[in-house]
């Protein structure tokens, strides 16, 4: 997500929450009142929204004043102070909500992606994240799974040919399905998009092989021993990527036959969110 993008972002999000005004914070609050706040860390995990945050500050006023203690990837513990911010107390109040909301979301990504890239450390494979994220927060929360060791796949369905089972039954064959992207590739001078084509057997990765011209071959829901198989006979012709109900419990297992890629899912739709908590500590007017 690019700068002006992120900042349309913060707006709306804004908007969402304020529309014609914060009315508690302007029934009890002075308009020329100033504070200093932290940001309590409440949970032990892997920060990550500091920077956005503090985007989220100076946004709505330039001239806050916003001391960084913790960067993005800080394995964290309860008691933490990820940073201070010191400016209008109003202002602070309205945005405090927006900063808690995505901090917490990505932290609670990131945390888990930390879990998951631990668990394969050492092996020569890479966990990427899928298109299973909210609806307009996906650059967010791919920037936490980066935060916490994991990669990015696609950003989304134009950036990356990904040839999964509905495209092949649509198409009538894996074979059919590859010819027509190639193609596709060709018209529109989108050669160095990469390929990935999922099969579910290994008689289509033997049909996908054959036809080649894929970077990759997604083995989707296949069981260890033949995911080993199908390793062993893609025998690094082509990228290989594990998919499908891969868990912590199982993740080195599947790393350990061989695969180049793993992409779960499970990333971004099921981590929680961390608890993190926005304090103001002195009213300095």
């Amino acid at each position: 997500m690019i700068i002006q993008e992120l900042e349309n972002f913060i707006r709306q999000a804004l908007d969402e929450d304020i529309r014609t005004g914060d009315i508690t914070s302007l029934a009890c609050i002075r308009p020329e009142s100033r504070s200093k706040a932290k940001l309590l860390v409440k949970e032990e995990g892997v920060l990550a929204g500091v920077d956005f945050a503090e985007m989220v500050f100076k946004l709505v006023d330039p001239s806050i004043k916003f001391e960084k203690h913790l960067a993005d990837g800080t394995f964290i513990k309860y008691g933490d102070v990820a940073f201070h911010i010191e400016g209008n107390t109003r202002d602070l109040l309205k945005t405090e909500r927006l900063v808690l909301n995505v901090m917490q979301r990505m932290s609670g990504i990131a945390t888990l992606a930390a879990r998951f890239a631990a668990e394969v450390a050492g092996l020569p494979v890479k966990i990427l994240d899928t298109r299973k994220t909210t609806p307009l927060n996906r650059a967010l929360e791919k920037w936490a799974v980066r935060i916490g060791g994991c990669y990015n796949y696609r950003d989304g369905l134009y950036d990356w040919f990904m040839i999964k089972d509905n495209h092949i039954k649509a198409c009538g064959s894996p074979t059919k399905a590859i010819r027509a992207v190639q193609k596709y590739q060709s018209l529109h001078g989108l050669e160095s998009f990469g390929i990935t084509v999922e099969v579910k057997n290994l008689v289509e990765c033997e049909e996908v092989m054959k036809c080649g011209g894929v970077t990759r071959i997604m083995l989707d829901n296949f069981d260890l021993e033949l995911l080993r198989e199908a390793v062993a006979l893609v025998n690094k012709r082509f990228e290989t990527e594990a998919s499908g109900g891969i868990s912590l419990e199982t993740i080195r297992k599947v790393a350990h036959t061989g695969v180049d890629f793993i992409s779960v899912g499970a990333l971004t739709h099921s981590a929680g969110s961390l608890d993190l908590s926005l304090k103001i500590q002195d009213q300095l007017i």
